[in-house]
């Protein structure tokens, strides 16, 4: 399994209940989701996982699958658990994971999808984007990713916020960032039904998962929720578990 490192971004070991959050692609759960915990309430322990190369995560040449992440969660959020109710939200890629996980949950009892499908993209797409990275570095990303990550204008109205986001992409280890496109290429969770409460939700100015593909819609939105509207994610993830967990 790839090695995944956990950061606590909210509550603690007290707290009656466990939230673990997921990263998308190109991003560290910290960032992502760190305005996002801190609206929700202090009976949550929310820590993150990282992909590897990203965050807190060392980066890795060993090729890795998207089930091989979602047994890697599944393990350090037993760890964390320890026992207590758990849930688990996931962006995009760490979207991905949440089906796998849905299907096939250990700890956890509730899972919400943000800005997710059980397909992304095509195989063809992710080789390319693997290919192109590996040549030109992450680095190169930074233009693309901040037209398929925000909804037009939150980059005005946020800088800090979405800046520190691509600033933190240049980071990123590129053959981990890689492997993690040729993940995605071989994803494919159609045929997975799932077996605890899942809720599929996504923006509505999201290009990249677009709102027919979800169930609920978050307005104004592009393909990082937790960033772009955090009171707004937090209430939608919250509802979930307040009413599964």
């Amino acid at each position: 399994m790839p090695e995944l490192a956990l950061t606590q971004l909210a509550g603690d070991d007290d707290a009656p209940r466990v939230l673990v959050v997921g990263p998308s692609l190109g991003t560290g759960a910290a960032d992502l989701w760190q305005s996002c915990a801190a609206s929700l309430p202090a009976d949550l322990q929310v820590v993150g996982w990282d992909l590897p190369g990203h965050g807190a995560s060392r980066p890795t040449a060993a090729a890795f699958t998207i089930d091989d992440l979602a047994s890697a969660v599944r393990d350090g959020a037993s760890r964390v658990a320890a026992g207590r109710p758990a849930a688990y939200a996931g962006v995009s890629l760490g979207g991905a994971v949440g089906f796998a996980l849905a299907a096939d949950p250990g700890p956890f009892g509730a899972v919400v999808t943000l800005a997710s499908a059980r397909v992304i993209g095509t195989p063809e797409g992710w080789h390319d984007r693997a290919a192109f990275v590996r040549k030109a570095g992450t680095s190169a990303m930074v233009a693309g990713s901040s037209e398929r990550w925000f909804a037009p204008g939150f980059l005005d109205r946020s800088p800090s916020a979405g800046g520190a986001l691509l600033m933190a992409l240049r980071e990123v280890d590129d053959e981990s960032y890689a492997l993690a496109c040729e993940a995605l290429a071989r994803y494919d969770a159609r045929d997975r039904a799932s077996v605890v409460p899942l809720l599929v939700a996504g923006g509505s100015a999201d290009t990249v998962v677009t709102p027919d593909q979800v169930d609920v819609v978050l307005d104004g939105v592009g393909h990082l929720p937790p960033i772009e509207d955090p009171a707004a994610t937090a209430a939608l993830v919250l509802s979930h578990l307040e009413e599964n967990l």
